[in-house]
């Protein structure tokens, strides 16, 4: 079969089509024959810098939908054929994908499989952020840097349903701030300014609940820009920095707190939990609540373009690779 490796990090040409041995599931998994595949930051961060790569030569991507090829021992309620989408520890990259049984989604009814594969990292965790974990009451304002990407343009609509007060977005650039207005938020900001607009727009109350994925100094300028008893959710270090520390000065005065959420730590320590998730998050988009487009669609071997892409910080929504459908 086909399939995306890299042998050595480095920029997106490192990314190579290679034919390999077709995998057997064992016990306790499937194998799928994949149709589309998600591309996300953290396939960016692993061929770059090596994020969660054990050993070279190493298959990218987390997120698939597609077809059930066969089953594992000890797997129940799945057979081949069926149509699915699963949230992967790597190897998405390539025609066909060993998957964890306790991680594999059968699609609602309706649900077809290229939308199927913008789900399993992008909707989880956007519900996550907001509810298990970010506690959104209605009425509260909300601030989610990345705003026009996947799980910001996600998370917007979910806020929004939610019955915040206010849901505001922090992009990159203002070319982005436009996707971010047709997903759910009243205003978007910039990053290099977005704590002095927060305090402006909230006539200097601050917001209830921020979602960051870029830690380092965005997170400590986004303390500053919480309300009084405002909850802050890391979700990613994007930015690269030295991982942060808060401690009692910055929370103790105005009843601070701070959380963290990883889908890929969720299902690796309670899959059981994250099947729950997933299934209360799919039903958002079944519902009509989130539409999450896809605003580029690559071939497998074009994966490079993909990368190049989503790098170049200029993307909005989801990014796909199409293998097979």
């Amino acid at each position: 079969m086909r399939a995306i490796e890299f042998r050595e990090y480095g920029a997106p040409e490192v990314l190579k089509v290679t034919e390999v041995e077709t995998p057997e599931p064992g016990a306790g998994q499937v194998t799928i024959d994949v149709a589309y595949a998600g591309v996300n930051f953290a396939d960016l961060k692993a061929r770059g810098e090596g994020y969660r790569v054990d050993s070279l030569p190493y298959r990218p991507g987390l997120e698939v939908s597609g077809r059930i090829r066969a089953v594992g021992d000890g797997v129940e309620g799945m057979r081949p054929g069926q149509e699915v989408s699963a949230l992967v520890a790597g190897g998405a990259y390539a025609e066909v994908v060993v998957a964890e049984a306790a991680t594999v989604f059968r699609l609602p009814e309706g649900l077809d499989l290229r939308t199927a594969a913008t789900l399993p990292t992008v909707l989880p965790t956007a519900h996550a952020l907001l509810h298990e974990v970010g506690r959104l009451r209605a009425g509260e304002t909300v601030l989610v840097h990345g705003a026009a990407g996947g799980v910001g343009t996600a998370a917007g609509q979910l806020a929004r349903a939610a019955g915040a007060g206010a849901v505001y977005g922090v992009v990159s650039t203002t070319a982005k701030a436009e996707h971010a207005l047709k997903h759910g938020y009243d205003e978007v900001f910039t990053s290099d300014t977005f704590a002095e607009d927060v305090r402006r727009a909230t006539a200097g109350k601050g917001v209830d609940l921020i979602l960051d994925p870029v830690g380092g100094d965005t997170l400590r300028r986004g303390l500053d820009a919480l309300a009084v008893f405002g909850r802050l959710v890391s979700f990613g270090n994007a930015g690269g920095e030295e991982p942060w520390h808060v401690g009692q000065p910055e929370l103790y005065a105005r009843g601070r707190s701070v959380a963290g959420f990883s889908v890929l730590a969720l299902a690796q320590s309670a899959p059981d939990a994250l099947r729950s998730l997933a299934e209360r998050a799919f039903r958002t988009v079944t519902d009509g609540t989130v539409n999450l487009p896809v605003t580029a669609e690559f071939a497998l071997e074009d994966a490079a373009e993909a990368h190049e892409l989503m790098g170049s910080r200029t993307s909005t929504g989801k990014l796909l690779l199409r293998i097979a459908n």
